[in-house]
């Protein structure tokens, strides 16, 4: 569910026209719905209220401070992938021990400073990152609390380029060294096992991948706590998927069912780490149409938002629904709505029948809120597009869109 809806032939988000924030904002801009980033959240939070959990929103979806403030009010946790990350986090006065660390490259520093704002755990992702935080917590006198982020070798059923679990992936430690690993750190004096950790994938609309790699994660829990760890935490990890098109992704209330059923015996206190199913569609991207352009082989509409703005198409094939504002009468016509970036691959719809478009008619690129703006770079020099943030009747800018002279902000001529 989520609170865009069509009022007097037109699209709003809650009780906002769209197209009074593309002409006070301007475009390509992001457009999110408080009360869809609520709600979700609070669904998630209910389908889980009946075992001890922690969720951990996935700050890699869509950092923005608003919506990291949104949900640490709400109680909401946070998954970091980097300092930066973790600095976001700190900035909106998210708690620290309701933080997990994880990500396969962290540097000493990053290591450091997270162990210093006493976060919940880590999760270790191989034997030499494990060596080194025990060695950073020998430094600062402190035993780091972390997880091994167990490789189950279970192909999640999604796209190949976000499936994590399978044993050609970079993530994780192979499930047979696991064992070994935690009866090595027994003999560190930086480091202390709190968990185990998995995660398969992102986008998971079959929950039978995730019932077999956490039947073999929560068996590998058991079995050290019978060695005498002392274990709290199981971090189921998260990927839930959601629809844009005709993707059918089990609904929370499932996999909630799916995820308790197969842990319920470690008695361990869950950590989900839900991204996309929170955020993606509470937003949405606006973006006008620059031209017409009319080829033997196909009908361009050029808009003003391009590949630099959202990357998921070029780089998943990925798709997002693209609608009018405000449509216009007429028959429908297929075409390819692109961008302005130098590239073949700047498609942000391929074949997708769209009623007459002008100059000047604003477009909004759906289920745009997870992975867009996080991905967003300057490439061709061009500037980043702003955010907003709608609530009931209001709203507000919550990232300006870049200033021009940011673009060569630090350098030297």
């Amino acid at each position: 569910m989520n609170h865009f809806h069509v009022r007097r032939g037109a699209l709003w988000c809650e009780a906002v026209p769209l197209t009074r924030i593309a002409d006070e904002v301007g475009s390509p801009t992001y457009v999110y719905s408080q009360a869809t980033l609520t709600r979700h959240l609070s669904v998630v939070q209910a389908a889980f209220a009946a075992t001890p959990t922690l969720v951990c929103y996935s700050v890699k979806a869509n950092s923005n401070l608003a919506v990291l403030r949104l949900f640490a009010r709400a109680g909401s946790g946070f998954d970091i992938v980097s300092g930066g990350e973790l600095g976001r986090v700190q900035a909106v006065s998210g708690a620290a021990d309701k933080v997990v660390f994880s990500g396969v490259g962290k540097r000493a520093d990053e290591l450091e400073a997270a162990l210093r704002a006493g976060i919940l755990m880590f999760n270790v992702e191989s034997a030499e990152e494990l060596t080194l935080l025990d060695a950073v917590g020998r430094k600062l006198g402190r035993r780091a609390p972390f997880a091994l982020r167990v490789n189950p070798d279970v192909d999640a059923k999604t796209h190949r380029y976000i499936s994590t679990g399978l044993k050609t992936s970079k993530f994780g430690v192979p499930f047979e060294e696991a064992v070994a690993l935690y009866a090595k750190s027994r003999r560190m004096k930086g480091v202390e096992a709190r968990g185990v950790d998995c995660h398969i994938g992102s986008q998971l609309t079959d929950t039978r991948p995730v019932r077999q790699a956490l039947g073999r994660v929560a068996g590998l829990y058991a079995g050290l706590t019978a060695q005498g760890f002392k274990l709290t935490h199981l971090d189921v990890g998260g990927g839930l998927g959601v629809t844009y098109t005709t993707e059918n992704p089990p609904s929370v209330d499932v996999y909630a069912r799916t995820v308790i059923e197969a842990t319920r015996h470690t008695g361990a206190t869950l950590v989900l780490e839900p991204g996309r199913v929170l955020v993606a569609n509470a937003g949405v991207l606006l973006t006008r149409v620059l031209f017409n352009k009319e080829t033997p082989a196909r009908h361009f509409v050029i808009v003003d938002a391009g590949m630099n703005d959202l990357m998921r198409p070029a780089l998943y094939e990925a798709h997002h629904d693209i609608v009018a504002v405000k449509p216009r009468r007429g028959p429908k016509k297929t075409v390819d709505v692109v961008g302005p970036v130098c590239e073949s691959t700047d498609v942000l719809g391929h074949g997708r029948p769209l009623a007459p478009l002008k100059a000047g008619d604003l477009l909004a690129i759906r289920s745009a809120g997870a992975y867009g703006m996080t991905m967003a770079s300057t490439y061709n020099s061009r500037q980043r597009p702003a955010e907003v943030l709608v609530d009931g009747d209001t709203f507000r800018v919550v990232r300006k869109r870049d200033e021009l002279t940011a673009l060569w902000q630090g350098e030297t001529p």
